[in-house]
């Protein structure tokens, strides 16, 4: 079914692509004997661990120790030589213990105990390893995942498929998608065949790479070894889609689930609705939100931030807007990316009046404006002709709320001011950005050249151009067009020779 939707959906494949699918299918065909003909979430830790009681006082004084790289006698010390000798006998308080640390993410102090266990004889097991190549994968230490998976055999432990799995994800977590396919194909020389989980954090590794078509190969590869996938191998594959706005394959893959009878879930939903979002499919984007109450999955903010981005790329910034209001109406608690993409859809449609209410509703529900809802908002401003508002925006809320303004901020400011023709405040702006540690960039000096030449301040826009190279920027041609026009406009066009400017 998925590779009929892989040939008749025409996606096109570069020699980029190409090399990187024969690289994984070399991988498949050498474990399995797979063969192609064309062509996230990460897998939560399948750990057996066991809880109890009597791990719970040695794993309280482990976590207390500070620092990522604790002495060898600090954590002897803080598990106990008593509490150490009755593991011989009791394997699974080593197991809690360890399973603690892995939740914890300490895999620092979880593999001094491993060493520990060895150094006094203590035989250690499967679940130990286990669960210390969990704790690295939740903290992406993929690397010392690797060493311990590696050691296992050496240490006459067996690793299984939830070692594998393990590893393959904290590869994944740390963007390593060749080591995770070389430890997907390694599994069968093993004596250890992938299952969903396996497989789920390769495509995941895969999908952070953006490797879609690699995340797809192995998709199709889990149906012919007969390994059902799971809501969190469709997620990942579908969030591969996503990155590259695909949303065809994403609403493809999608439906294949419901054919198949694989429950979606929030992530699924957020993957196909984000990448709609990306393709700019705002009606089948608010379509799918507004079908997963009917399969009894709730939205949540980024299931409800990506359907407003969605409508701000578009432009349709009411639709927006009651989105945002519905997400109060859901109990879904907005935060700064949903007002966001609500403040950039009133920016691109010039409503600035709806953009500094927002702006100023957004500390009542306990959301801290950040730079790019401020840089929304001045533009807003900018739009609508209210360079006053885009200068106290910058210079005044911005600095009473301790947030401090970036390039956009500045230049969004600049450029409303630049059009109503008040180049003092221009200069102005621009003299202060050092004080914010903002570097003026070709766009800032551009607008100031345009603001100077309209108000006929040609010995300004001069004395700013000289200014540039010690800054270290580069203009942009709209920026030497701004100069030229600058001085034509006040007839000193003859005293400054274009060949300085350094067109070339």
């Amino acid at each position: 079914m998925l590779e009929q939707r892989l040939t008749q959906s025409g996606l096109y494949f570069n020699a980029a692509s190409r090399s990187t699918l024969i690289f994984g299918e070399r991988l498949l065909q050498t474990a399995f004997g797979f063969k192609s003909r064309d062509a996230a979430g990460i897998t939560t830790c399948r750990c057996r661990n066991i809880r109890g009681g009597d791990g719970r006082l040695p794993l309280e004084r482990l976590l207390a120790i500070q620092g990522t790289s604790p002495a060898d006698d600090e954590v002897f010390v803080a598990l106990g030589a008593d509490e150490l000798t009755s593991w011989s006998d009791k394997p699974k308080k080593a197991t809690s213990v360890l399973s603690g640390l892995a939740a914890h993410r300490r895999p620092e102090i979880a593999t001094k105990v491993l060493d520990l266990m060895a150094a006094s004889g203590i035989e250690t097991n499967v679940f130990h390893y286990t669960a210390v190549i969990s704790a690295c994968e939740k903290s992406c230490q993929w690397p010392l995942a690797l060493s311990l998976l590696s050691n296992m055999p050496i240490m006459h432990v067996t690793p299984d498929v939830f070692s594998f799995s393990s590893a393959i994800s904290a590869c994944a977590a740390g963007n390593q998608w060749p080591l995770a396919l070389s430890i997907l194909s390694s599994m069968p020389t093993m004596n250890s065949m992938p299952d969903r989980f396996s497989y789920s954090g390769a495509i995941s590794a895969c999908e952070k790479a953006g490797k879609w078509q690699l995340a797809l190969l192995l998709l199709c590869h889990m149906f012919q070894v007969r390994v059902a996938p799971n809501e969190v191998s469709y997620s990942a594959a579908i969030s591969a889609c996503e990155k590259v706005g695909h949303f065809e394959m994403a609403l493809a893959l999608l439906s294949d689930m419901s054919e198949l009878r694989v429950v979606p879930n929030v992530i699924t939903y957020n993957a196909a609705i984000s990448a709609c979002e990306k393709a700019g499919q705002v009606q089948v984007a608010l379509s799918l939100l507004s079908s997963m109450p009917a399969v009894r999955v709730a939205p949540d903010v980024i299931s409800f931030s990506a359907a407003i981005s969605a409508c701000e790329k578009v432009g349709q910034w009411e639709l927006a807007i009651d989105l945002l209001r519905s997400m109060h109406k859901s109990r879904v608690a907005p935060e700064e990316t949903s007002y966001s993409a609500a403040l950039s859809a009133c920016e691109k449609a010039s409503q600035w009046q709806l953009a500094l209410h927002l702006l100023s509703y957004m500390p009542e529900v306990r959301v801290v404006p950040q730079e790019v809802s401020y840089s929304a908002a001045i533009s807003a401003c900018g739009k609508g002709g209210q360079w006053q508002f885009a200068s106290w925006l910058l210079q005044g809320d911005m600095r009473l709320r301790q947030v401090r303004p970036n390039d956009i901020s500045h230049n969004a400011a600049l450029s409303s001011c630049a059009k109503e023709g008040h180049w003092q405040v221009v200069l102005g702006l621009l003299s202060s950005m050092p004080d914010s540690r903002v570097a003026p960039n070709g766009i800032t000096y551009g607008t100031a050249f345009s603001a100077c030449g309209k108000a006929g301040q040609w010995p300004l826009t001069l004395d700013l151009l000289s200014r540039m190279p010690d800054a270290r920027v580069t203009l942009e041609r709209r920026g030497y067009s701004a100069v030229i026009s600058a001085l034509e406009q006040s007839g000193a066009f003859h005293r400054f020779k274009i060949q300085e400017m350094n067109l070339a």
